[in-house]
């Protein structure tokens, strides 16, 4: 009979904030305020008071036993650990630490990519369509080109070829730009 009461005037009350917000032309939160003033009256009419009731006494015997039972410690410390656990997998995992066969890649995504060994050659071009890419493959390639017919350099050259070619390359392309 109590809660009825109260739920009651509790729903009054509201209504007349409500009212009051209308009638100085704040209809937003007069909204606000019926929407709100509507809750006590629909808790008691739906019986949801004595749930309500029970769930707080379980939360009170609950507390009761957290400081009281060892059992309850022990479930938090269990708790705790899987926690951290689970927090510690994550970042290893993001950080690239756990490498795992099956369990990096979804099997619908195929073998992983190959990675090449070696940087590409200068002369290669480079993926994307940039004109400028392309026109410093084209200027490298005709350096190059030029230098094979010195003796000296090459293949069939004294030396041989050791890759240093390439490097004259880079550093040409360097200079160009002012690197």
């Amino acid at each position: 009979m109590l809660t009825a009461a109260v739920s009651f005037a509790l729903t009054a009350a509201g209504m007349a904030v409500a009212g009051l917000r209308a009638y100085r032309r704040r209809f937003l939160s007069a909204t606000r305020w019926f929407a709100v003033a509507l809750l006590p009256l629909g808790l008691y009419l739906t019986g949801l008071f004595p749930v309500a009731r029970t769930i707080g006494d379980e939360i009170a015997d609950w507390a009761t036993k957290l400081v009281l039972d060892p059992r309850v410690w022990t479930g938090i410390v269990l708790l705790g650990v899987s926690a951290g656990l689970l927090a510690a997998t994550r970042w290893a995992g993001r950080r690239g630490a756990v490498t795992g066969g099956s369990e990096s890649r979804p099997a619908a995504a195929g073998p992983a990519p190959v990675k090449p060994a070696v940087a590409p050659a200068a002369g290669t071009p480079a993926a994307g369509p940039a004109p400028k890419r392309a026109e410093e493959a084209a200027r490298a390639e005709q350096g190059r080109a030029g230098k094979a017919g010195k003796p000296g350099k090459g293949a069939k050259g004294g030396k041989g070829d050791d890759g240093l070619d390439e490097f004259a390359d880079i550093e040409e392309i360097l200079r160009r730009r002012g690197l």
